[in-house]
């Protein structure tokens, strides 16, 4: 597939609303750097999405993307992309990307609060 080029991904980027994916300032600065780093700032942008899921909760994925689709939401947020399909946007609508910095090392991680897990309360004998 062809990549779009930066006027037309930012034709598709849609206005962010109050249930858009937020990127904490933190968060922005080290996505801005990595994406430089590999040379895709300027051409991509973060696709986030949910797969699995269970009593456990949602995992999440994220990876680069140059070629949104049609049905996809792209929020921007400090000159950067987020961009989110619709099934994974119903239940990530209001989550936020963190970048955390601590010994056991640095990583992204997502604040969803529409996410709460059912271990612990009876709801799914897996866990146990």
């Amino acid at each position: 597939m062809a990549s779009l080029t930066t006027e037309e991904l930012s034709e598709v980027v849609e206005q962010e609303s109050e249930q858009g994916i937020r990127l904490t300032p933190i968060a922005a600065e080290k996505l801005g750097e990595l994406m430089e780093q590999k040379g895709v700032r300027d051409t991509h942008g973060l696709r986030v999405f949910i797969r699995g899921g269970g009593c456990s909760g949602f995992e999440y994925g994220m990876t680069f993307d140059s070629n949104p689709r049609p049905v996809d939401t792209v929020f921007e947020e400090y000159g950067l992309r987020v961009i989110v399909d619709p099934q994974s946007l119903q239940y990530m609508a209001g989550s936020s990307i963190d970048y955390v910095d601590d010994p056991a090392g640095g990583g992204f991680h997502i604040e969803n609060p529409n996410m709460v897990s059912n271990c612990g309360s009876g709801g799914c004998s897996s866990c146990h």
